[in-house]
């Protein structure tokens, strides 16, 4: 997809890094695919799809060297939500598309696709998040939320009702966009493909020479 095509207007965009790393022995965003940390290509990323990009870290020293704003939670943390909740406080903007640190393969196409999707339903004014169903189960760590929401947030998380995806679901107007329609932007689902522990870490990067001996494979056979 050209770099003009991608830019999307209306929404900021915040990288999540603010998680305690319980079963990974670095933090997230800091280990590298292909020779770069995953907070980096997610940050060159979503650059280049929105004019205004942020980080919300409670150890912003770590990413000091980015040369992006920056953003402690505004609540005691309590997780992704604290980290929502900061963003759409301090969002210049109405909505925000937001992006776990851990995801290394976000598809520009799908988060065209979502945005595209909230701004459409946010205009009839029925929808104050908008979530993909992928395997099943929604993926709250890749989607778009309303300012609409700061109350119902905030009264969670000092209430420590802190599960996401309940949240979504209990009432707080979510358009939960379906998997048939997030497999046409990104059919395998890699955009949600997240690192918790070293060994969804082995497992990614055995996927990946797995990936690019295949296409050796076929680039000889063309030969």
């Amino acid at each position: 997809m050209p770099q003009e095509d991608r830019m999307i207007g209306g929404i900021t965009a915040v990288i999540l890094a603010g998680g305690r790393n319980t079963r990974y022995p670095q933090p997230k965003g800091l280990i590298k695919i292909e020779g770069l940390p995953i907070v980096e290509r997610n940050l060159a990323l979503l650059r280049s799809m929105f004019a205004d990009v942020f980080i919300s870290a409670n150890t912003p020293e770590m990413y000091s060297q980015l040369g992006v704003r920056l953003l402690g939670d505004a609540l005691p943390s309590r997780g992704p939500m604290s980290g929502i909740f900061t963003a759409l406080i301090n969002s210049g903007g109405n909505d925000v598309f937001v992006l776990a640190c851990d995801m290394p393969f976000p598809a520009p196409e799908l988060i065209k696709l979502i945005c595209e999707r909230h701004l459409q339903q946010a205009k009839e004014g029925q929808y104050a998040a908008t979530i993909p169903v992928f395997g099943g189960k929604p993926q709250p760590l890749f989607g778009v939320y309303s300012r609409t929401v700061i109350k119902d947030l905030e009264a969670a998380i000092i209430s420590d009702k802190v599960t996401l995806a309940r949240f979504l679901e209990e009432g707080n107007r979510t358009f939960f966009l379906s998997e048939d329609e997030i497999k046409k932007a990104d059919p395998a689902g890699r955009s949600f493909l997240n690192i918790n522990t070293p060994e969804d870490y082995e497992s990614i990067i055995r996927g990946m020479s797995a990936f690019a001996d295949n296409g050796n494979c076929i680039n000889r056979a063309r030969q």
